[in-house]
């Protein structure tokens, strides 16, 4: 179980600019909570910028910079390496971006920290587009959802990082969800006693992108683990543990219908996006069961 006895609270800012229901911060104010002070947080631009501040201020309490949009990890990887000339293999090095700065521009630096085993906690939360520069589709994009570069909605599905992870056999891979999160805070625990690289990577509800009403962050993060769009799962030592299972997925309107994204779609489109994550959801857990 993940420890906080010590003084982990209080490490963000009381007030943020992060929008109303923003999944991003809650992530933020977990993963601080389990980790401690003892963290070097590497940002990239995005959402999670507003975090690293600007001139002398800041909204974390804890020691970091931000880099460039591509080379987060490998900034990472440079404070891992300054901390092992020193003798510290105590102080976790924390790699947190987005799904573009990570699946689609960062996805380099990455596989390089991965392939390298360094002892490095990536975190990649993903809101699914690229939020802070207008809302432009990424490769973590769902299929059908619309953007302000896929208007029509996306034609192609999501990029599938935790197995671009786990190809690397790193340690330890994971993913996770606001919805849950004594799962998440477990994980982050695992995530930061690993001897080595690990990867969580988190199903992050954006209200402005997604376009709900903030107070559905929630229930849309619940609904997503619900309907099968996202699946709760950790790859430790070489064996994947499936974290949560739903008997029988519910519909899929329970998650889309809430949002603007998927506002514009006619009744055949959401029957094609319903059978194509049914579909995808049972292909995607034998897979994961025949890998043990």
């Amino acid at each position: 179980m993940y420890d906080v006895q010590h003084n982990s609270r209080g490490l963000v800012s009381h007030g943020v600019s992060a929008c109303a229901g923003c999944g991003m911060e809650l992530i933020m104010r977990n993963v601080l909570e389990v980790l401690g002070e003892d963290t070097i947080i590497l940002i990239p631009p995005g959402c999670s910028a507003l975090f690293s501040g600007f001139g002398n201020e800041t909204a974390l309490k804890i020691p970091g910079f931000q880099g460039n949009l591509e080379n987060t990890a490998a900034c990472a990887a440079g404070v891992r390496a300054a901390l092992n000339a020193k003798g510290n293999k105590h102080t976790t090095v924390l790699a947190f971006a987005g799904d573009g700065g990570t699946v689609d521009i960062g996805i380099q630096s990455l596989s390089g920290v991965l392939e390298r085993r360094d002892k490095v906690l990536y975190i990649c939360y993903d809101n699914e587009a690229y939020m802070n520069t207008g809302i432009q589709a990424s490769s973590s994009t769902p299929y059908f959802a619309g953007t302000t570069t896929t208007p029509s909605g996306k034609k192609t599905g999501r990029k599938d990082l935790m197995q671009i992870a786990i190809a690397h056999d790193i340690p330890y891979a994971a993913t996770a969800s606001i919805n849950n999160l004594n799962d998440l805070k477990k994980k982050v625990q695992k995530a930061k006693d690993t001897d080595g690289p690990s990867l969580l990577h988190i199903h992050t509800p954006c209200p402005t992108g997604w376009r709900y009403e903030p107070a559905k962050t929630i229930e849309i993060a619940r609904a997503a683990v619900q309907t099968g769009c996202w699946i709760l799962y950790e790859y430790e030592a070489g064996k994947v543990t499936i974290n949560y299972r739903q008997k029988e997925l519910k519909p899929i309107e329970e998650y889309i219908g809430f949002q603007g994204r998927f506002g514009n779609l006619s009744k055949e489109q959401k029957k094609e996006i319903q059978d194509y994550v049914t579909k995808q959801y049972n292909k995607y857990i034998i897979k994961l069961e025949a890998m043990n």
